[in-house]
């Protein structure tokens, strides 16, 4: 039964459930025994939730007997990084510095899922409060397509759990590619919305002013159903138009180092893909990107000691040690590099908005090259892991990493960013590649 529904999308689950094929029951039943299996090797759960996620599928099972169908996640499996909050279960946020606790009630994004009727399956392992370190204690998670690499962070449990046919849909956060760059590394579809168009409230911050949460899923179409429940807009993005879409390519993005050649490869590959499918493509410079990163750190750091601050001094043992580093390193930036970095954000996000006049996306690698063996740290600036990704945190703009082929054995991401507010037709632009070309959608683990 688990291999039979693990891959399924959710549309084809919805399918399943109304004509009897299968109910949520049995659906969860099988993700619990495919975690039993694989989490050892993966570790991408803090907390299957088994008991209270075979309740709600008996629940959702129920209401399809009754003839009650609250729409398309009704009896979906979902998955939650556990930096947000579910009733009734332990909060961990990756860390030792608390004890895991009892959330009193649901974050806002997580009660919008279960109004919908999906199941809350799982809370996700993640880097220690998603900044970027594995707690030595809890350890990375590992790629379901080559596990002795990692699926990335700070989302990686997330991603795993997708990408290793578990769950079709987890929920992560992205503060600096937190959400895309595990779904490069895993071969997924990962959306990081335009700032502020899904609640935070009941989510654990790591920065206010960069902060956002998302959809990680095989198929775009599945990150557009989940959106339209995530931001309580049910209005859909007709399908786009690949043969009137202009996307420019930002070469800035581009890997620089003899490890990127396989990546490049892929995504020049894509680029040429997209072209004989009628897209014009076009190469841009945005001169402004090249502080982009720099002031992403200049921005989080400080935002990030001030949210630790009295979790430091209760319990500072607790955090692994290079977290602890980079809160203490956040109170030593400058008020002025602050505030300059904040000024900046506007010349930037103007920057970038106003290359939308011109053209309809923005192309990157999503990541400059492929999962590695363990999680980059975070550095100032200059961690070529968030090459492509930090921009869009800094200006807030929603950019989605889909898989576009394997570079070395191992997925490669392609990285594109729409303006403000169009994330419905990023998606739509994302769902018709996969729908032409094979390269688009998510490989199969090994």
């Amino acid at each position: 039964m688990q291999d039979e529904t693990g891959f399924l999308s959710i549309a084809e689950l919805g399918q399943a459930y109304r004509n009897g094929r299968f109910t949520p029951s049995h659906v969860v039943t099988a993700a619990l025994a495919r975690i039993a299996r694989m989490e050892p090797l993966l570790n991408a759960f803090a907390d299957p939730m088994a008991k209270a996620a075979l309740q709600q599928a008996a629940q959702a099972t129920a209401a399809f007997a009754a003839g009650r169908d609250l729409g398309p996640l009704q009896g979906v499996p979902i998955a939650i990084k556990d930096l947000i909050d579910v009733q009734g279960i332990p909060t961990g946020y990756g860390s030792m510095v608390l004890p895991r606790r009892i959330a009193d009630k649901d974050a806002a994004l997580v009660a919008r899922l279960r109004r919908a009727g999906a199941v809350i399956l799982g809370k996700t392992n993640l880097l220690e409060f998603a900044y970027g370190i594995a707690h030595p204690a809890i350890g990375q998670t590992n790629n379901p397509h080559d596990p002795t690499r990692t699926a990335g962070g700070s989302s990686g449990g997330s991603a795993a759990a997708v990408a290793a046919g578990i769950v079709p849909c987890a929920i992560g956060t992205d503060t600096g590619g937190s959400i895309r760059i595990p779904a490069s590394y895993c071969g997924i579809v990962g959306l990081k919305p335009s700032y502020g168009l899904v609640p935070l409230e009941g989510v654990f911050p790591l920065s206010w002013s960069l902060d956002h949460a998302g959809p990680l899923t095989r198929t775009a179409d599945c990150a557009a159903t989940v959106l339209a429940i995530l931001t309580d807009d049910p209005n859909k993005q007709p399908e786009a138009d690949l043969c009137t879409l202009r996307i420019a390519v930002l070469q800035a993005h581009f890997p620089r180092e003899p490890g990127g050649a396989a990546v490049l490869g892929q995504f020049n590959a894509a680029l040429r893909a997209m072209q004989a499918l009628g897209v014009e493509v076009v190469e841009i410079d945005i001169p402004e990107l090249g502080h982009a990163n720099e002031a992403l750190v200049q921005i989080l750091k400080p935002e990030a000691s001030v949210i630790h601050q009295d979790l430091m001094l209760q319990n500072p043992a607790g955090y692994a040690p290079r977290t602890l580093e980079n809160i203490k390193q956040g109170f030593t930036v400058p008020a002025t590099a602050y505030v300059k970095a904040m000024r900046y954000r506007d010349t930037l996000r103007d920057a970038v908005e106003e290359a939308f006049a011109k053209v309809d996306l923005l192309a990157s690698p999503s990541v400059p090259f492929t999962a590695p063996h363990e999680d980059p740290e975070i550095a100032d600036g200059g961690d070529p892991e968030i090459l492509a990704s930090g921009f869009s945190n800094v200006t807030g703009h929603p950019t989605v990493s889909m898989p576009c082929g394997l570079g070395a054995g191992m997925p490669v991401g392609l990285q594109l960013t729409a303006a403000l507010g169009r994330d419905d037709f990023l998606l739509s632009v994302c769902s018709a590649l996969q729908r032409t070309d094979s390269r688009f959608l998510a490989p199969m683990p090994k």
